[in-house]
This record gives C-alpha cells, structure tokens and sequence, in this order.
C-alpha cells in the first residue's frame, strides 16, 4: 500500500490481501435499525464493497435514540436510503444496494441468499427471523451470523458470541428454540449469534439503548470481517 487511503490503517492490521478478500465479500444485511445500522457502518469502514441492506421501514423520532440513520432532519425518510447516502459517503466505491423491503416467507426468493458470501439477520420480527435462518442455513456457501435480543438491556460488556443451541439466557434464542421444536424445522448448518445473558424483567417495557445496540451490530461486522480474512492471516505484516 504506497498511497494513503481511506483503508491504510486497515490494511496496516490485516495486509494487503484481507483488503482484497473483504473488498470482494458479498454480504446482506437485513434490518438497519438499533443494531443494524451500526453493523452496516462497520462493514463498510472496514473495507467490505459489496453491502446490499433491506429494511422497509422508515425513520421515526423514536428511532433517534439508538439508529444510525435516524435525525431529527431525517424523520420520514426511508432508513435504507439514508444509510445508503452514509454508506457511499464513506466509500464511494463500494457497492451498496438498498431494498426498501421486507424479508418474508412470501418474499424470500427474490432475494437470492445464494449469491451472497454473508447473510446478516438483524430482524426484529420473530416469524421473519426464523425463516431467513432455515433458509440461509441451508445454504452450503453462504455464511450467517445472526443477532438475538438487544432489548432491555443496559450493560454492553455482557454482549459474547456463541453458537445459537449454546445461546443461554436470552429470550429471544429460547422463543425462537420453541417455535422450531414446535413446527419441526430446524437450522441445517450451525451459525453464530450476538446476544447478552443480562437478566431483564419481563413486565419491563420493551425499551434499548444505543450503547447495547451499537455494541451488537458491531460485534456482527467483526464476525464478518474475522472470517473474511482468515485465510489470509499469514499475510499480515
């Protein structure tokens, strides 16, 4: 790397090679609220140049406390469309899609997980989650990693990774766990999760906050640039 770039100081960690490989990953994320929107922004400031989002919402002033895309100027706007301007602000290189859509049973095929290196699940919907992590887990290329329950929670230190029928504590996982023994259908391929343990009460109101979202959308950026660049490791300086 002789000239300063916008990844020199990546590259000084990881070598000119994990650029490369993060440059070419293919990567989905679907949400861009509290915990995707951060995930997003990691991706892209970490090198990743191919980063389709999907969201169907639009900002609202409730979203201001915890999501990227959300200002008082941005109200009413399409989150996708706001986070895709950042994104290319960032990086006008990189080749950001944004689908102001939602991930549904019904709408699951035009999505073509199989073309992507990455799929990225930071849906809140419980119905939609499980479905985009049968389907993604069948997929042999693709890699997902998916985030459980970021609600209620306050201390961002308990957020850890583990490997989902390992996820213990949350929720979220063990909702999710329920709903799969009741209808019979299971992941095919084990995936990793973002969750916390943090005990919450359950009559507490569903409420976030942006040091405990932002924590987990960044541990799934790191997720992915970690496996992005293992097979290049022995190139760093």
């Amino acid at each position: 790397m002789n000239e300063p770039s916008i990844f020199t100081r990546t590259g000084m960690l990881l070598g000119v090679d994990a650029l490369a490989r993060l440059a070419s990953a293919r990567v989905i994320l679907f949400g861009v609220g509290g915990v995707g929107s951060w995930c997003a922004e990691a991706l892209v400031r970490s090198g990743v140049g191919c980063l389709t989002i999907v969201d169907s919402d639009c900002v609202e002033p409730t979203n201001i406390n915890r999501q990227l895309p959300a200002l008082t100027t941005t109200v009413g706007m399409p989150k996708v469309g706001v986070m895709r301007d950042r994104l290319l602000a960032v990086n006008p290189g990189a080749d950001i899609l944004a689908l102001q859509e939602r991930y549904t049973l019904e709408s699951a095929d035009k999505f073509n997980l199989q073309d992507y290196d990455y799929v990225i699940d930071a849906i809140d919907s419980l119905k939609d989650k499980l479905n985009l992590i049968l389907t993604a887990s069948r997929l042999p290329h693709t890699t997902l990693f998916s985030s459980m329950g970021a609600a209620r929670k306050l201390d961002p230190q308990q957020v850890r990774v583990s490997e989902f029928w390992k996820v213990d504590g949350c929720p979220l996982a063990a909702t999710l766990r329920k709903r799969m023994r009741k209808e019979r259908r299971f992941p095919e391929r084990k995936f990793l999760c973002v969750w916390s343990p943090e005990r919450c009460e359950r009559s507490q109101p569903k409420g976030t906050l942006m040091p405990v979202t932002a924590t987990f959308g960044l541990t799934l950026a790191s997720l992915v640039v970690q496996d992005a660049v293992k097979p290049a490791a022995k190139d760093r300086p």
